[in-house]
């Protein structure tokens, strides 16, 4: 499989361009489109967070612990004392870190259900209101991001499947086949936990109609049909 670095940098080398699309044509301004870029290259680096002792699962549980730390100094900054609300913020972040962590390594293998599909369905969903609720976001921004966080993953388990593939010798590795799949079959109750994080993402985020205006200039179906015809129609007729 890929290396950390490798996901890093080709998740930041797609997700990138994409992301600077969405300002030129419009969609999205300067700091969203960072934000979609950074949150392409997170996306990235998420299927791995079950692998124990990787470089990945300690970055993402030093941000989440560093997040935990920041709601903590948000919520105690009316109602406690500075050095009650520094101390709330270090136990925030300490128990995100260790025992947390240790936790969620305990109840997860690399390669299972995290690695799949549906976990990155999952990571996107829950993105969503994360970004709407805790940060403030606007809809429209929230749920862009949840796409590129998926795009991210989805480029992950992608560069484990093409690296399990060795071209010199025109030989498949037995890791063939255990990335990009939909939800590992073998973990029922896994799988039935990813669906249930879906649902509750999707339940507290915000409702994507304000997606729906970005794209009013898309043409009617039947309006679609005419261009198409008619530039096939000149298409034949240059190369004729």
């Amino acid at each position: 499989m890929a290396d950390f670095k490798t996901h890093v940098t080709v998740a930041a080398i797609l997700s990138a361009p994409l992301a600077a699309s969405t300002f030129i044509m419009g969609f999205a301004n300067m700091n969203e489109a960072i934000f979609y870029a950074l949150a392409g290259t997170f996306g990235g680096l998420l299927p791995d967070i079950d692998a124990d002792d990787s470089a990945a699962i300690r970055l993402i549980f030093r941000l989440f612990g560093a997040l935990a730390g920041g709601l903590a100094i948000a919520f105690g900054m009316d109602k406690l004392l500075h050095w009650q609300i520094l101390a709330l913020a270090i136990v925030s972040y300490l128990l995100v870190r260790f025992p947390i962590r240790w936790g969620f390594e305990q109840f997860t293998i690399h390669r299972g259900t995290l690695h799949s599909v549906l976990a990155n369905i999952m990571f996107a969903i829950l993105a969503v209101p994360a970004t709407y609720h805790l940060f403030a976001l606007p809809a429209k921004t929230a749920w862009c991001i949840g796409a590129f966080v998926f795009l991210g993953a989805t480029i992950h388990l992608v560069l484990d499947e093409l690296y399990s593939i060795e071209l010199s010798g025109m030989r498949i590795k037995r890791s063939f086949g255990t990335a990009m799949k939909i939800t590992d079959w073998g973990e029922p109750l896994a799988s039935i936990l990813l669906v249930l994080g879906c649902v509750v993402g999707y339940w507290l985020s915000p409702s994507a109609d304000a997606w729906l205006d970005a794209f009013a200039w898309w043409p009617e179906p039947e309006r679609l049909a005419e261009w198409i015809k008619q530039g096939l129609n000149e298409f034949n007729h240059l190369w004729s």
